[in-house]
């Protein structure tokens, strides 16, 4: 199991940036590394379900949602078991609670198999 910690979250302008970070602090590094790492939205108007925003994969291939293509960008650095989220040009329609997450697939889809979950980071975009 990896263990994720989520950071960075907070209150911006439309138009701001945030950059939001998925730590793994008491992973096997090895065991991070070979994960797909991905970030997920839960919206207010929408508390059932968790939508992705971006996944990377362990050698760096990266899938967004439509919704943030050209405005987010996903990277990890496997040396410090951490995947960042670089966010910009934010939009109201960003806001929520953001996790991050290892297990699922490059799409977002459930492999069915074990899946770690942080606890969540509130980013709220104002306009």
């Amino acid at each position: 199991q990896v263990w994720l910690v989520e950071s960075g979250g907070g209150a911006v302008q439309a138009g701001g940036s945030l950059r939001l970070s998925c730590a793994a602090p008491r992973s096997i590094t090895s065991v991070f590394n070979g994960n797909i790492i991905g970030w997920y939205r839960q919206a207010p108007e929408n508390q059932r379900e968790r939508e992705l925003v971006a996944a990377i994969s362990k050698d760096g291939r990266a899938n967004y949602a439509d919704s943030v293509m050209g405005r987010f960008t996903i990277s990890r650095n496997n040396s410090r078991k951490t995947v960042y989220l670089q966010m910009n040009s934010l939009k109201p329609e960003d806001t929520g609670v953001y996790y991050c997450s290892a297990g699922r697939n490059l799409d977002g889809t459930s492999t069915n198999g074990p899946e770690s979950w942080g606890q969540g980071t509130q980013v709220t975009v104002s306009s």
